[in-house]
């Protein structure tokens, strides 16, 4: 008798590439606070519990080389520094919805 076997599928490149940039401790809870619009570095650090400001400000510079967030400094005296999602970032959106739905059914 022949079985047949099941095989997994390759992981696609753009599935690893992505996963290696969201794996990383304290991204995803990045991009999730700045889902709801542009915040400085201080705001990050609030909402964020229990991050350094020095991996803070590693993981905001990861996500901006990525194009996930860019950062603008304000004319301001002193100068400020503000951060957004850019378009490529806000879709992640619905990734970020999906498993904050799932831990509310999975503990619920």
């Amino acid at each position: 008798m022949s079985r047949s076997r099941s095989r997994c599928q390759p992981v696609p490149a753009e599935v690893r590439q992505t996963a290696n940039l969201l794996e990383r401790r304290w991204q995803i809870s990045i991009i999730y606070a700045a889902l709801s619009g542009a915040a400085r570095f201080s705001e990050f650090a609030e909402a964020v519990q229990g991050i350094s400001p020095r991996m803070l400000s590693e993981r905001l510079r990861e996500l901006e080389q990525a194009g996930l967030i860019e950062r603008t400094v304000l004319p301001s005296s002193p100068p400020a520094v503000e951060y957004r999602l850019t378009a490529r970032g806000r879709r992640l959106a619905p990734v970020i919805e999906a498993m904050l739905a799932y831990s509310r059914r999975a503990t619920g």
